[in-house]
């Protein structure tokens, strides 16, 4: 869903990365996502860059302008990385040097932090893969999922080959789009019409924004993409229990959309 703040650019963000559960691979979808919430004035990645499992990332921290934090990992089977990231979001947060944070990582150790910063009024988006624990999930605003945008990019840079009928690209995508999009079922129409219903007037009609907004507090982790949709209103529109209206603002190019549960017939 798009984001609903006025003016994205004055919102400044903390991104910090968590190296150890990131692949470099999802570092250009995962900055364009970002962009889509806030400025992040701050960029930082943490991990043990003496280990030559992060070595991908080093050219791209540079294309990027991320700062990497070194931190050694002084005892076997403690993550001394998820540390460090904690430490300097508490004095990011304290110093007063961002509006929100983005946590990017998919471990639940971060969960008790996403907490904290929302306790102290700032927004939390978190960014992982989908087997990332509910309990950080939960912890956040909003969650989006790696794979979704690892989607989008990879179907944008496959568009050219498409078009030149290159087979085995075409033989590769429905199998990859299998194990990231995801099917409406009955909770995720339950979940629509529960809110609908908490937002509707007298006559059943709701304002659209509100339901969406209202869809991230219940389910952070809720997106149109996860299910093969750009926008909230075609996913809306493809379930067929929904009446959809548009109604004018009193601005010329400005309309509101409208839904409602449609009125089984006997």
């Amino acid at each position: 869903m798009e984001p609903y703040q006025e003016n994205v650019s004055e919102i400044r963000l903390a991104v910090l990365i968590d190296a150890d559960n990131v692949s470099h691979h999802n570092i250009q979808g995962m900055m364009e996502e970002i962009a889509r919430y806030g400025n992040p004035t701050i960029k930082r990645i943490y991990g043990d860059w003496t280990r030559p499992n992060l070595a991908g990332w080093k050219n791209l921290l540079l294309d990027y302008a991320i700062t990497p934090v070194q931190q050694f990992g002084y005892t076997t089977g403690k993550n001394s990385t998820d540390s460090a990231l904690i430490i300097d979001a508490m004095d990011i947060l304290y110093a007063e040097k961002a509006d929100g944070f983005c946590l990017v990582s998919s471990d639940s150790d971060f969960t008790r932090l996403a907490t904290r910063l929302r306790e102290a009024g700032k927004t939390v988006y978190g960014i992982g893969e989908q087997k990332t624990p509910n309990a950080f999930i939960a912890a956040c605003d909003k969650f989006i999922y790696l794979e979704i945008l690892e989607e989008a990019q990879r179907e944008e840079s496959e568009t050219p080959a498409a078009a030149l009928d290159q087979k085995p690209v075409k033989q590769q995508s429905p199998q990859k789009k299998k194990s990231t999009i995801k099917k409406i079922g009955p909770d995720v129409i339950k979940l629509i019409s529960t809110t609908i219903g908490d937002v509707e007037d007298e006559n059943g009609w709701a304002y659209l924004g509100e339901v969406g907004s209202l869809l991230l507090k219940k389910q952070p982790s809720f997106d149109p993409r996860n299910y093969g949709f750009t926008k909230l209103t075609p996913m809306i529109k493809s379930i067929g229990l929904y009446e959809i209206e548009v109604r004018g603002t009193g601005h010329s190019s400005s309309k509101h959309i409208y839904i409602r549960i449609k009125v089984q017939q006997a």
